[in-house]
């Protein structure tokens, strides 16, 4: 990336941009189940505050954004969060992604949490290579876990692979 990245803490502001990736993710048809994006209303209710950031270029335009919910609202798993990272296509291959996800593994251990895990599409092989290289380790592969709703694989059940990464430095 030419332009130096900066990290900050997401902020409603920033919707609009990372709405625009976040649509930008699905159109590929291998980013996500969604459709639509959630409203903001539905995204920051459902993402504290400590694990929304996004990557900003020199000239602070949202380049990508990272996020992370709980998975789930029982006490014993509040280490455990489940992310996602967005990249825009504009500046794919580029170090973005890369950069961010180590800036939020980061900040997501000084928030407490001890396991990150995600699904990937398993045709989506640089978010695999991005997260395998960033200590993630495949736990499995939830075989036609949910049907595909638009796009060439609409009617389609798709897996997805289960990744997680456990801290070295949070956690037991």
């Amino acid at each position: 990336m030419s332009n130096p990245l900066r990290f900050r803490p997401m902020e409603r502001d920033d919707w609009e941009p990372v709405e625009a990736i976040y649509r930008a993710g699905i159109a590929t048809g291998h980013a996500t189940f969604e459709v639509e994006p959630p409203t903001d209303d539905a995204f920051f209710a459902s993402k504290p505050a400590a694990l929304r950031w996004v990557a900003v270029d020199a000239d602070d335009v949202i380049c990508a954004w990272a996020a992370a919910g709980p998975v789930s609202s029982r006490p014993v798993y509040s280490g455990v969060a489940e992310h996602s990272i967005y990249v825009d296509p504009a500046v794919g291959g580029r170090g973005v992604g890369r950069a961010l996800l180590e800036h939020f593994i980061e900040r997501s251990e000084e928030a407490g949490i001890w396991m990150l895990q995600s699904s990937i599409f398993p045709e989506n092989l640089p978010s695999l290579a991005l997260h395998e290289r960033h200590g993630f380790r495949r736990v499995g592969v939830r075989e036609r876990i949910a049907l595909m709703g638009f796009g060439p694989n609409a009617g389609v059940w798709r897996d997805t692979v289960l990744l997680e990464r456990r801290s070295e430095l949070v956690g037991p």
